[in-house]
């Protein structure tokens, strides 16, 4: 099985920045397709962002597009969210995904492994 441990989310004024990382404990990591999905108060969880094995492929909501920047390090086993000009509306629970399987970058039933996911919360 393969543990994800997100980190690196907090408080930010709106405006502000900040990346999160997902550091997973596989060693074939690079051959999981990986995704950021985001639960806010009182809505459903909703994708992010998405990245092929190599990196070289992502993917982004429209809401996010151009604000935010997924990458991976293979080598370090780990997925980063950099997240810039962020909204109030980018509050929310922070959730990465790991998947092999085929399928759409926001199919939720594609992804086999979850992390607990990492709280940002923007400030007005």
């Amino acid at each position: 099985q393969v543990q994800l441990v997100e980190s690196g989310g907090g408080l930010v004024q709106a405006g502000g920045s900040l990346r999160i990382s997902c550091a997973a404990s596989g060693r074939t990591f690079n051959v999981y397709e990986m995704a950021w999905f985001r639960r806010a108060p009182g809505k459903e969880r909703e994708f992010v962002a998405g990245i092929s094995r190599s990196g070289g492929v992502t993917y982004y909501s429209d809401s996010v597009k151009g604000r935010f920047t997924i990458s991976r390090d293979n080598a370090k086993n780990t997925v980063y969210l950099k997240m810039n000009i962020l909204q109030l509306g980018d509050t929310a629970l922070d959730y990465c995904a790991a998947s092999m399987r085929l399928g759409r970058w926001d199919d939720q039933q594609r992804y086999e492994y979850w992390g607990q996911g990492t709280q940002v919360t923007v400030s007005s």
